[in-house]
């Protein structure tokens, strides 16, 4: 069975859990029967067969491969594990970062993405948005397939204990808690991980986009979409997602955007500059090398240095995660 680049597995029973998951995709895109799904290197070839210009896409690639090198990661989301939504039977259907239920999942070691825009075709409506929006995704997905993890055998089955710099005990204990509902801060590591790795994609689209003159949209939902993959969302932006004239799948789009622009990458945008300022961009940097690592001693002892002994487990471990598992 193929590992992604930083996973281990003990256990034959948790191996042969994950290889079965592996081989058949199916459970994923069966979540969304209306939608043909395709790989990502088919669905790019056939939309330069068509005369779209995939030019941004494979650009972004080569730069993200170079960049994420520097943090440990030099293999990348194989293709063929990455498959792209379109030609949805749904009258209606609106795709891009944001659609529901899609991303990359470790149990199958595959990504789900939808064609950014209306999906009852078989090309984007705006092909230079929907390849920036594809890029956002695939560089995003492409460090969650790169980061540590490490699985173990519960009852015959693969149980994951680490992701990057989080951690579960096999009896359910999560390291760090929830934020509180409305916070415009964390101390959550999920949401620490999940905002450094959309930063990372936002930095490298934003990057390409520049270099190949790629401009924003100026109607209302293209504009916000092209500085929400770019990463260039004002306090404005996210508050009047509400005045946006769209109706249906294009509303529920917008308000996703709003609510993960608040809820991840805001609130990783609010933890550096609270804890390093001045010093964000290298504390990000740090954070992305130690989800790849696995190994937070380094990141910690800089931490320390700043804030005192113990900083990341003050910041983050709960009281209950080394409390005795409950017996029946």
């Amino acid at each position: 069975m193929e590992l992604a680049p930083n996973e281990s597995v003990t256990g034959t029973g948790a191996m042969a859990g994950l290889a079965a998951m592996r081989a058949d995709v199916s459970a994923l895109t069966g979540r969304h029967p209306e939608h043909v799904f395709r790989s990502l290197s088919e669905t790019l070839n056939r939309w330069a067969a068509d005369g779209i210009d995939t030019e941004p896409f494979h650009a972004g690639v080569e730069t993200a491969e170079r960049r994420y090198a520097g943090y440990g990661l030099t293999t990348m989301l194989p293709l063929d594990r990455v498959l792209v939504g379109c030609e949805s039977s749904r009258a209606g259907a609106f795709g891009g970062f944001h659609h529901p239920d899609q991303g990359y999942r470790h149990l199958q070691m595959a990504a789900v993405i939808t064609m950014y825009g209306p999906m009852e075709r078989r090309n984007p409506e705006r092909p230079a948005l929907a390849l920036l929006d594809l890029l956002r995704a695939y560089a995003h997905d492409c460090l969650h397939y790169g980061s540590r993890r490490r699985y173990v055998e519960v009852a015959g089955m693969p149980v994951r204990t680490q992701y990057g710099i989080n951690y579960r005990r096999a009896t359910g204990q999560s390291y760090s808690a929830a934020d509180r509902s409305g916070s415009n801060h964390t101390r959550n590591l999920g949401i620490v991980m999940e905002g450094a790795c959309d930063k990372e994609a936002r930095s490298i689209t934003r990057q390409t986009a520049e270099q190949l003159g790629v401009t924003e949209p100026s109607d209302t939902l293209g504009a916000l979409t092209f500085r929400d993959v770019t990463g260039t969302l004002t306090d404005e932006d996210v508050l009047c997602v509400a005045d946006v004239p769209e109706s249906g799948e294009q509303a529920r789009y917008v308000s996703a955007l709003s609510g993960y622009e608040m809820g991840v990458n805001r609130r990783y945008a609010h933890f550096l500059a609270e804890f390093t300022p001045g010093e964000e961009s290298e504390c990000h940097r740090r954070i992305l090398t130690a989800i790849i690592t696995g190994h937070v001693t380094e990141l910690g002892v800089w931490l320390d240095e700043r804030h005192g002994p113990g900083t990341f487990t003050g910041l983050f471990r709960t009281r209950g995660y080394f409390e005795p598992a409950l017996t029946v």
